[in-house]
């Protein structure tokens, strides 16, 4: 089903019904697997435990670790001074010298830090909500003065566990990865127009959602 005209793969006529299955099947993977909101809440918690750590690290505060973290919290690496050793220590790093560092950290009397590692090591995650419109500014404050009150923190330190972002996904961009399919006639024509399934069309269109996280 796969040819090649002027240098550029195409797909065959006979292979369209195929590619549309696959940009369909793309689709789904996109918001139900990548983009699924428990693991955008993970991905979010752990990178706020690792800004959270790094934030402590440079006030002094020291923090068990690997040698290979250690390295990074109390490092700043950017591509000024990013060398062999750099990529050497990167590569030490897994997912064991993080998880090893937030049981660990999960007894850390500092209170973010504390709470955020508990709330990855005993799965126990913020709440998230999908909107198809921006989470508006007092939505947010609302949760934040909430937590503050609550637990006695400042608001820099409660907006690490109340925030808001979007997620954008777009199951078939025609400029950077256009599919072409090759007619019996030799004619040579995007996916988008040679199909008859309306769905694709829409599927080429950028759709963006909006996520609001706080505690439960």
């Amino acid at each position: 089903m796969l040819n090649v005209v002027d240098d550029n793969l195409v797909v065959e006529e006979k292979g369209i019904y195929s590619v549309e299955k696959f940009i369909i099947a793309r689709r789904f993977m996109y918001w139900q697997v990548y983009l699924h909101k428990t693991g955008l809440v993970a991905e979010q918690l752990l990178m706020r435990v690792l800004s959270r750590a790094k934030e402590l690290t440079k006030k002094g505060v020291s923090l068990d670790a690997s040698n290979a973290l250690k390295y990074f919290l109390n490092n700043d690496i950017s591509i000024e001074n990013f060398t062999n050793t750099t990529l050497d220590i990167f590569y030490e790093l897994d997912d064991y010298d993080i998880i090893s560092a937030m049981k660990l950290w999960k007894n850390n009397n500092d209170f973010v830090l504390r709470n955020l590692c508990e709330m990855i090591i005993n799965r126990e995650l913020l709440k998230i909500k999908i909107k198809n419109k921006p989470v508006k500014t007092n939505n947010l404050e609302k949760h934040i003065d909430k937590l503050v009150s609550t637990h006695n923190i400042s608001k820099a330190e409660a907006k690490y566990f109340v925030f808001s972002g979007d997620i954008y996904n777009q199951a078939y961009q025609t400029k950077k990865q256009n599919i072409n399919i090759l007619h019996k006639s030799g004619k040579i024509q995007d996916i988008v127009k040679a199909t008859d399934h309306l769905n694709l069309k829409a599927l080429s269109k950028p759709v963006t959602k909006y996520y609001i996280c706080h505690p439960k």
